[in-house]
């Protein structure tokens, strides 16, 4: 047995992250410029309907048709709209200097999909946009409390900075947390944090 497919994963009337926002983006959101934002790998919602509730034009993109129709239903039940796109990060393009805020929360994919995530990161913000990141580190293999199970996929904060060249880091952090997002982030957690503009 395989891990689950995303669809496979998100099949089911629970949200398994929750439904509350990612707790560092509830602390930074005030630090997006207003206007339009990107949440990459986004999953079913949580994350970009807590910013349409504060005014943001929000575009949630993931490969799963399951997680986005989640998404789409708890815009609803919360009033807001949100767009939607279903796309695979490896051969997602961001349109240049197009976006206010690009979020990433727990977006873990393979080194080569996200060394083109975070091109297209720098490439697609405008001038003064900011990009916010958390992510599990190598150490949280040793937590077994959420995130992808290979180090491969982990992120470090030397290895943001080597990625994202062009941004300035405002709020750059490596820490311990914890984590209480449904039931697959759960206990404490080996995190990278970070809010990143673009000059």
């Amino acid at each position: 047995m395989g891990q689950p497919t995303w669809d496979e994963r998100y099949d089911g009337a629970d949200y398994v992250y929750g439904t509350e926002p990612n707790d560092f983006l509830v602390s930074q959101f005030g630090n997006l410029p207003p206007g339009r934002v990107l949440c990459l790998a986004e999953g079913e919602g949580r994350n970009a309907v807590f910013l349409a509730e504060h005014g943001f034009a929000v575009t949630a993109v993931d490969q799963s048709v399951v997680g986005l129709a989640k998404a789409e239903r708890l815009a609803a039940q919360r009033g807001v709209q949100i767009e939607t796109i279903v796309a695979n990060l490896a051969d997602f393009s961001i349109a240049p200097r197009s976006w206010d805020g690009i979020v990433s929360i727990f977006a873990h994919t393979s080194p080569p999909v996200r060394r083109h995530v975070h091109s297209e990161v720098v490439r697609g913000l405008k001038q003064g946009g900011a990009f916010l990141l958390e992510a599990y580190r190598p150490e949280q293999l040793e937590y077994k409390t959420g995130g992808p199970p290979v180090v491969e996929m982990m992120m470090t904060l030397q290895m943001l900075q080597a990625e994202l060249p062009g941004l300035d880091f405002e709020y750059a952090q490596e820490s311990i947390r914890d984590l209480h997002e449904g039931k697959l982030h759960a206990g404490q957690g080996a995190v990278v944090q970070l809010l990143a503009r673009k000059p």
